[in-house]
């Protein structure tokens, strides 16, 4: 029997027991338990038997191996019914450390059943226990199991109830991995790191979060020399969020730290080392000494809702896929890179002009984000400024013409949506026409060939408005006139037209 495949990809197993040392009986008509069994582990015979339970289950589905899926240490407070241990249980079991608790950690059966016991002792490290679309254990409160198989167990089931436990069939484990659906999460792949290469060179990050377990995280001070180092340090399927960089000012930021409640002090020491700590308004004090020989430092928001980094990623595997399961909290900039995924060149966009910039580049909101379009785009024909063509407020049509997800710019076109009228007036060359000086230079004067505004213009040199080699060529010539020429090139590369007065006036 097959699993159900649920919204976020993962198989959902269809054979769920709920394995506990309570007896059914012994439940009140809401399903709590009302019988005398202790709710902490006994460290001995019953902790046994749920390993070996989970043993049984594991040997029956044929898993050997179980990967950890969304670790968790507690990062303030350990609320747990027995004593904190030091490194919450997870001596030994890691060769790299605290690091190797990471999603997707790969584990033999008899250190999942550990880690199975590590959780029933509430040591403080917590996890999901899982062999994709096959078995799966997780620890509830109270001791309370939950395994999943994608086979009946019946031999594993007659082995629980034989060591004295209680089995319950159920739908679901109620530990299963839920998401919210978001579809923003950027991958930390090579677009992200040359993203953050340019946010570093341009001097708008200079520090990364790597959170490599729920409530565990280590920092990294950037510099463009030091990314790649730091980029092959980071731990498997990693949360990364980017901050700017620490503010030299020491002092003034020991000033910031606020009359009361719980800050984030982040610093760097005068050997180049990071460091982190929280405190509240009774280790202020102790904080600002051990800041006395910071070179670099931060207070940043502890809570979740209030953290606001540049931007934000989870690490892929190695085929570039993403499969860590939990999400970062999406920033304006995680939502401008989903939002350029959806862009491709040569598309077509309905936007609204937001401003014109004084240095003459037009901005245009197109779905929430701001494309620009520069002076040369807005249009085949000649103009003075922007505001000849467009107007704040009119919405305009425009082809996409670059996307650049690194530096978050969108570059459109409103001419590419038109056929370029220049080429047509080749077929005029050698004609004679009545057309309208625009502009006296010291060279020349230029005519607008064209009677639509802003129509084009070509040059009459001060050698071609004359027959005589007169001292001003110009003279009684004014904007306005009204000026008989006649088209001798038109060069549609240089989008230059060259005219003549004296032809035209001679080939009368």
């Amino acid at each position: 029997m097959a699993g159900s495949v649920l919204d976020d990809g993962t198989v959902q197993l269809p054979y769920v027991y709920r394995v506990t040392k309570y007896d059914p009986a012994d439940r009140d008509e809401h399903g709590y338990y009302t019988g005398s069994e202790d709710t902490v582990s006994d460290h001995g015979e019953v902790e046994a038997s749920y390993l070996q339970a989970v043993a049984a289950f594991a040997e029956d589905t044929g898993v050997e191996h179980l990967a950890v899926r969304e670790p968790q240490v507690p990062s303030f407070a350990h609320f747990g019914s027995e004593p904190p241990v030091d490194g919450f249980g997870l001596a030994g079991f890691f060769p790299a450390g605290p690091t190797g608790f990471h999603d997707g950690a790969e584990v033999p059966l008899d250190i999942a059943l550990e880690l199975v016991r590590a959780m029933l002792r509430d040591n403080g490290a917590w996890c999901r226990l899982e062999a994709e679309g096959a078995f799966a254990v997780h620890v509830g409160w109270d001791q309370y199991l939950y395994i999943g198989s994608s086979r009946p167990c019946e031999e594993a089931l007659a082995r629980t109830r034989a060591l004295g436990l209680f089995p319950e069939r159920l739908g679901s484990s109620p530990y299963e991995m839920e998401t919210d659906g978001a579809d923003v999460q950027r991958p930390g792949d090579d677009e992200f790191w040359a993203g953050l290469r340019w946010a570093v060179a341009a001097c708008r990050a200079g520090l990364l979060e790597e959170t490599y377990a729920e409530g565990a995280s280590r920092w990294h001070r950037l510099t463009r020399d030091s990314i790649d180092t730091v980029r092959a340090g980071i731990a498997p399927r990693a949360r990364l969020a980017v901050w700017p960089d620490l503010p030299p000012d020491v002092d003034a930021v020991i000033g910031t730290l606020p009359a009361e409640g719980l800050v984030e002090c982040v610093w760097q020491d005068k050997s180049g080392r990071i460091h982190s700590a929280v405190a509240d308004e009774d280790e202020f004090a102790e904080l600002a000494a051990r800041l006395s020989d910071a070179e670099a430092a931060a207070l940043l928001p502890v809570y979740a809702d209030e953290r606001a980094p540049l931007f934000t990623a989870v690490m892929p595997d190695d085929d570039g896929v993403v499969r860590a399961r939990w999400q970062t909290e999406p920033t304006p900039s995680d939502r401008n890179w989903a939002f350029l995924k959806t862009l491709h060149r040569g598309e077509t966009v309905t936007g609204t002009v937001t401003h014109i910039a004084d240095f003459g580049v037009t901005f245009v909101d197109i779905g929430g984000f701001e494309a620009m379009i520069n002076i040369p785009e807005l249009s085949w024909r000649p103009f003075d400024h922007p505001s000849d063509v467009v107007s704040v407020g009119q919405e305009v049509n425009a082809e996409i013409l670059d996307v650049d997800p690194v530096r978050e710019r969108v570059s459109l076109s409103l001419k590419a949506l038109y056929e370029d009228p220049m080429p047509l007036l080749t077929v005029q060359i050698g004609q004679t026409l009545v057309g309208r000086v625009t502009r006296l230079i010291p060279f020349g004067v230029f005519v607008r060939m064209e009677e639509v505004e802003n129509g084009f213009e070509g040059l009459v040199h001060n050698s071609e408005l004359a027959d005589e080699r007169l001292e001003n060529p110009q003279f009684g010539i004014q904007v306005g006139d009204a000026l008989l020429v006649k088209i001798l090139d038109i060069d549609t590369v240089q989008r230059r037209i060259t005219l003549s007065h004296r032809q035209a006036v001679s080939g009368l």
